[in-house]
């Protein structure tokens, strides 16, 4: 096809989709598709053919079928706070933002559910839950800016897995919008129901390359009576060691003697080091003594100071403690631990890798790791912290060129060789893709890419990402 005919085909494309969402819904201007086209991390951009915003799962479906029969690939895009370049396009596809389909439709507290549209963000959906006492189950620090339909679309986990699990064990039911246009909705939120293929489970953590999620039916959980955050140093005493093995023990004590444990977040002095020269915070206690820093949150009816205290006092890492009860001390403690990605980003463009260690591992990796960077890259910064209580660390390598994939390659390798994964959080998208088939049986792949051509058949959902090779 000319370019001129090319340039003929994407102005009636445009029209088409003008004529669906509304022309003020339908941005072609570079000045408007702009945001569109960049993920969180600024290594992942690409130029979209158009972004289309439609109000309603109806007009998705509408959205798709114009898309399939102009042959034109399509992104689905949710509050864009990825970090493997999942959400944005690579080049001339339609970005298909879902941010119009907000807003909580239900709040059942008696069957402890929720029930809002994909474009809903964490802390919208965070509020309703709230005012009928109620909570989510997951929370993370992006929640003003994480959409419900792209948390499901990465299975996100957040900072209370080791309790609730990730976005996957949160989902009663969902509403998605296939390839073709059609639709369902599996929204009745029964406990049980084993009617036919989980569909709801498959969509979560499909990436946007099965369907477009567009309303999702959430389970809650009562908000605990009690609430208690305790912010621990620890010095590692000769022969105990590193800081990563000191955490982990205490996190397996916590776990043994008190009830509710909800968070254990791990964070290190480089770390907390940066946090506090980039944001102005205090140094925390222990500092700079300590050798690494374990957030602890525990949540249950009746109040666990007194325990946590015994427990953490007798402890022959803990160096000091600062323990909070109330929502506002609380928030304290943890911005310690939450603003350590935009201290990160300070730096410069971080290489950001979301992975999971094995529990008997995940020492071992965190000294191994800082080592085989150091070598490679002598001139970087290394920044670790994570969720210490399921093995997820986020490897933060800042300095190497943002296209240059040699760190990527560098942490990746070395998580697989410790038996984990490569993807914890925030999907394959196109950073981790060439992983895929280093990370799961020749079989494995076989049954995604079976899937994914029986459901989209033409190609045109989220081309590039997930699969290597492309699609």
């Amino acid at each position: 096809m000319t370019a001129e005919a090319t340039g003929r085909a994407d102005d009636a494309l445009a029209r088409e989709l003008a004529a669906i969402v509304s022309p003020a819904h339908c941005l072609v201007d570079p000045a408007l598709t702009a945001p569109y086209e960049v993920d969180w991390t600024r290594r992942f951009a690409g130029r979209a053919r158009l972004v289309v915003r439609p109000g309603s799962a109806a007009e998705v479906g509408r959205v798709l079928v114009a898309c399939g029969a102009a042959g034109v690939a399509v992104v689905a895009q949710g509050g864009n706070t990825g970090l493997v370049g999942g959400g944005v396009p690579r080049g001339g596809e339609v970005v298909l933002s879902l941010r119009r389909l907000a807003g909580v439709e239900r709040v059942d507290p008696e069957a402890l559910l929720l029930e809002a549209g994909a474009g809903t963000t964490l802390a919208d959906a965070q509020a309703a839950a709230a005012a009928v006492g109620c909570e989510l189950g997951i929370d993370l620090a992006a929640r003003d800016s994480a959409t419900l339909g792209g948390m499901v679309a990465t299975n996100a986990g957040g900072i209370h897995v080791i309790r609730h699990g990730p976005m996957r064990a949160r989902l009663a039911g969902i509403e998605a919008v296939l390839a073709d246009g059609s639709s369902f909705a599996r929204l009745g939120g029964l406990v049980k129901d084993n009617v036919g293929y989980d569909l709801v489970g498959l969509l979560a953590g499909s990436e946007g390359t099965l369907g477009v999620v567009t309303k999702v039916l959430l389970r809650l959980v009562p908000v605990p009576k009690v609430r208690v955050a305790a912010l621990v140093a620890l010095s590692v005493r000769p022969g105990r060691g590193g800081g990563t093995a000191a955490l982990l023990s205490l996190v397996d004590a916590v776990r043994r003697e008190v009830e509710g444990l909800e968070a254990a977040e791990a964070m290190y002095r480089d770390g907390l080091e940066l946090v506090c020269a980039a944001t102005g915070l205090a140094p925390p206690v222990g500092f700079p003594a300590a050798d690494a820093w374990l957030l602890l949150e525990v949540g249950g009816p009746s109040d666990p100071t007194d325990t946590l205290a015994e427990l953490l006092g007798a402890h022959p890492d803990v160096l000091d403690t600062a323990v909070a009860t109330d929502a506002g001390t609380r928030a304290a403690l943890w911005a310690y631990r939450e603003r350590h990605t935009e201290a990160i980003a300070t730096l410069g463009v971080a290489h950001k890798l979301d992975v999971c260690l094995p529990r008997a591992e995940l020492a071992t990796f965190e000294a191994n790791v800082r080592e085989v960077v150091r070598r490679a890259y002598p001139e970087a910064r290394l920044v670790l912290f994570g969720h210490a209580g399921d093995g997820n660390l986020h490897v933060n390598v800042v300095g190497p060129p943002a296209d240059d994939p040699g760190p990527d390659d560098l942490v990746l390798e070395t998580v697989r060789r410790f038996g984990g994964s490569v993807s914890a959080e925030h999907g394959i998208g196109v950073q981790k893709r060439a992983w895929l088939d280093r990370s799961r049986d020749p079989a494995d792949v076989a049954a995604m890419w079976a899937l994914k051509r029986a459901l989209d058949p033409r190609g045109i959902l989220n081309p590039g990402a997930v699969f290597p090779g492309g699609q």
